[in-house]
């Protein structure tokens, strides 16, 4: 067995979970600005975007009931109070989930318990060809391939 799936004598430092809790706060607001944007659309207004100055600046009226909070030509026909707090947590719903299975795909690829020095089936089969592997299961797995089964 590898020394290094055992342990990683390199310790988490802060840089790392500071990065990723500035991007989920990032994917919050970004995801305020698009359930706005979407309530505008199905109120009957333009798909419109706030100047990237003003993110953080209006989300305080913007999460007040503010449709037209931080555009910068506010349109004619914004979505009421109501609507736009719907579309807001629609959209920071649908934010969290992607936000959880990319952090899920990142941790088995990239993060501490992942296993070293394995090849994954797609590039086992990919090096070694599909008859091989076939022809040589009872030596890659015994436990699944072996005399006693």
């Amino acid at each position: 067995m590898q020394h290094e799936r055992v342990r990683n004598p390199h310790p988490w430092t802060f840089e790392i979970p500071l990065a990723c809790a500035l991007a989920v706060i990032l994917v919050l607001v970004l995801g305020v600005h698009a359930g706005r944007a979407t309530a505008n659309l199905f109120a009957g207004g333009p798909l419109a975007w706030p100047h990237p100055t003003d993110l953080f600046s209006s989300l305080p009226a913007l999460l007040g009931g503010d449709a037209a909070a931080g555009l910068a030509d506010p349109p004619a026909r914004v979505a009421g109070p109501a609507a736009l707090r719907a579309w807001i947590i629609v959209a920071e719903v649908i934010a969290l989930v992607l936000t959880g299975a990319a952090a899920i795909l990142a941790m088995k690829r990239w993060g501490p318990g992942r296993l070293r020095g394995t090849a994954s089936k797609a590039e086992a089969t990919k090096l070694l060809g599909t008859s091989r592997l076939r022809r040589h299961r009872a030596i890659i797995r015994p436990d699944l391939y072996g005399k006693a089964h």
